[in-house]
C-alpha cells in the first residue's frame, strides 16, 4: 500500500500504488495504461483527481505535441499524461506541508513558477523566462501541469501548494474545473488595469475564455459589456452571463461600427480578444477609443498583419497574457464562491475517465455544440447537461 517515507496519509483516503492514466501515443493517439502513483515532495501534495475539463490547448498537445515541452527544450515523451484544468481532493501531504488538510477539496492552477527568475518574483509565474535553466525543472520549483509535468487525465497527481485553490463544499466538481478558465479571463482584465467598474468592455469570441470573460467583466462592474461572435447559441449564453449586448458579426456590415453604435457612437475602453481570428487584432484596436487597451487572450496560428500606425497614432495599449498569472485564479474563485456568475453555463458534456477519447472528439469537433467538456473520475454514462 502507498506509504512513502515522510508523506502523511490517512486511512480515510486509501491510496493505491498504481493508477490508471492516459498517455500520449503517436500524434492524435491516447493510451490508457497503469502508472505509479506519484509521491509528493517538500511543499507538495497528492491530489485525487475528481474531474478534469478539456481545454483547446489539450487538443493541441494531443494532436501536435506539448508546445511548452518543445519550447522548454524537453523531448517529446510518449509516456506523458496531458490535461491541466482539473480539481480534486487532497489525499497526502508532502514533508512539512500544513497549509492544506487531507480531505480538503481544491482546484488546481496550471503553473508553479521557479520563484527565482525576475518574472516569477513579479507574480508572472506563467511567464517564467529561464528557458533551458529553471523552466521545466521540477527540482528548481517549476511546474506546468499537462505541459512540462504530467497532467490530470489520470487518477492522482502531485501539485505544489502554490498551485492549489481551496473551493467551497457547495461548488460542484464540474464548476470547480472552470475556475482556471475564469482565472485566465480575470488575468486579462487584471493586466488591462483591473479598474473595470463603469468602463466599457468588448469581448471578441464566445469560446470558454470569452464567455467567462464576459462574466468576470460584468462581475467587476463593467458597463456596457459587448460580446461579438458567429454562433447565436453561444452569444445567448453570453447574455445569460452578463453581456449587455451581443453582435453576430455575420449579420452586420461593419462590426467595428456596430460596437460604436452600442456605446454612444464611440470606441470602448477595453477589448479582450478571444477569437484568435487573423483580423482579430486589427478589429480590436479599432474598437477601442484613443488611449484604450487591448488584451490578447488568443492568437491565430499564422502570422497576421497589424496596423501598427493606428496603434501609435491613437496611443493604444496592447497586452498579451499567458494562462492565469498573478493569482487571478484565486480572485475568480472568490467571484464564483459568491455566486456572482454561473460558470456552469459553459459546461455542456460529461464523460467518465475511460471515455476520454470520446470526450476529446466532442471537444475537438464541437459535437452537439459542445463548449466545455468535463471528464469525471467516477464511472457513469455520458450525459448531456447543457440547458437547451
Amino acid at each position: 500500500m502507498y506509504a512513502p517515507a515522510g508523506v502523511k496519509t490517512s486511512k480515510e483516503f486509501p491510496i493505491p500504488d498504481s493508477m490508471k492514466a492516459w498517455v500520449l501515443g503517436d500524434p492524435g493517439e491516447l493510451k490508457l495504461i497503469d502508472k505509479q502513483v506519484p509521491v509528493p515532495k517538500k511543499a507538495e501534495v497528492l491530489v485525487r483527481i475528481d474531474a478534469v475539463a478539456i481545454c483547446a490547448t489539450d487538443l493541441e498537445i494531443i494532436y501536435h505535441g506539448p508546445p511548452a515541452m518543445i519550447q522548454g527544450g524537453l523531448p517529446y515523451n510518449k509516456n506523458f499524461t496531458p490535461g491541466h484544468e482539473y480539481m480534486g481532493t487532497v489525499v497526502a501531504l508532502g514533508p512539512g506541508v500544513d497549509e492544506y488538510k487531507i480531505g480538503q477539496r481544491i482546484t488546481v492552477e496550471i503553473h508553479a513558477g521557479c520563484g527565482q527568475c525576475k518574472r516569477c518574483r513579479e507574480g508572472m509565474y506563467t511567464s517564467c523566462h529561464n528557458y533551458g535553466l529553471n523552466y521545466g525543472d521540477v527540482d528548481k520549483g517549476h511546474r506546468a501541469n499537462g505541459f512540462t509535468t504530467d497532467g490530470g487525465f489520470c487518477e492522482y497527481q502531485v501539485n505544489h501548494i502554490n498551485t492549489l485553490v481551496a473551493i467551497p463544499d457547495d461548488m460542484t466538481d464540474e464548476e470547480a474545473t472552470l475556475v482556471v478558465t475564469a482565472g485566465t479571463a480575470m488575468y486579462g482584465l487584471t493586466e488591462l488595469g483591473g479598474l473595470v467598474a463603469g468602463e466599457s468592455v468588448v469581448v471578441t469570441g464566445p469560446g470558454p475564455i470569452g464567455l467567462l470573460g464576459v462574466a468576470v467583466a460584468k462581475a467587476m462592474g463593467a458597463q456596457p459589456v459587448i460580446l461579438t461572435g458567429t454562433r447565436d447559441n453561444r452569444l445567448q449564453i453570453g447574455k445569460e452571463l452578463g453581456a449587455d449586448h451581443v453582435i453576430n458579426i455575420r449579420k452586420v456590415n461593419d462590426v467595428i461600427q456596430a460596437v460604436k453604435d452600442l456605446n454612444s457612437g464611440k470606441g470602448v475602453d477595453y477589448v479582450v480578444e478571444c477569437s484568435a481570428a487573423p483580423n482579430g487584432m486589427n478589429d480590436a484596436i479599432k474598437m477601442v477609443n484613443r488611449g484604450g487597451k487591448v488584451c490578447l487572450a488568443a492568437f491565430p496560428h499564422g502570422e497576421a498583419a497589424v496596423d501598427i500606425a493606428h496603434i501609435v497614432r491613437n496611443n493604444i495599449y496592447v497586452y498579451g497574457i499567458r494562462g492565469e498569472g498573478k493569482t487571478a485564479t484565486h480572485r475568480a474563485e472568490a467571484f464564483m464562491k459568491q455566486k456572482r456568475f454561473d460558470a456552469t453555463k459553459i459546461h455542456t458534456h460529461t464523460f467518465p475517465l475511460e471515455d476520454l477519447p470520446t470526450a476529446i472528439r466532442y471537444a475537438k469537433d464541437r459535437v452537439e455544440d459542445a463548449i466545455k467538456v468535463v471528464v469525471k473520475m467516477k464511472p457513469g454514462a455520458a450525459q448531456r447537461v447543457a440547458a437547451e
